[in-house]
């Protein structure tokens, strides 16, 4: 029933106006500056599993294309060892990631924009993303990328709202 909601919700929503929202995370994430990361506690009542659900429908909603899906933690377990949950998740705008490569092909080495899921030892789910903010600052780009950097940056930070909450 919760997803034939969302989906409704879905076609309801504009990605244009979903498009143009300035994205911030929430408080509650933590940066760290020395690997220019960003790791995200999962609300309290949000499980793994809805909170990878959300991430699929926002990025959906966001006409950004999950490229990519590692389930890192099956690996390991399918080599004999034990290892808590860990899956990467891989989201692309092919046409923004073209653009930033022709631009500078350094640019590939970002691509595609991931955000893993890990659990703590205490079985707690957190999302860790590339701070995006430093990395938009620190590139040497023309503004109309600048534009295109931060949609991506909107977008996966949007990405990583909806999973850390459980929404849309």
């Amino acid at each position: 029933m919760r997803h034939n909601i969302i989906i409704l919700l879905l076609a309801l929503i504009s990605p244009t106006t979903l498009a143009n929202e300035t994205v911030n995370l929430p408080g509650s994430c933590l940066a760290d500056k020395n690997l220019n990361m960003i790791r995200c506690p999962l609300a309290n009542d949000i499980s793994i599993d809805d909170a990878i659900d959300s991430m699929k429908l926002r990025a959906n909603a966001r006409n950004f294309k999950l490229v990519a899906h590692l389930p890192l933690s099956k690996q390991v377990a399918s080599m004999g060892e034990k290892s808590r949950r860990m899956e990467i998740f891989q989201f692309c705008d092919a046409i923004i990631a073209k653009r930033m490569v022709e631009h500078n092909m350094i640019f590939a080495g970002f691509l595609p924009c991931r955000i893993a899921v890990v659990a703590d030892a205490k079985g707690k789910g957190w999302l860790i993303t590339m701070n995006m903010d430093s990395l938009l600052k620190a590139a040497s780009i023309t503004p109309k990328l600048k534009v295109l950097g931060q949609t991506v940056r909107d977008s996966i930070y949007s990405i990583m709202s909806a999973g850390i909450n459980g929404e849309l």
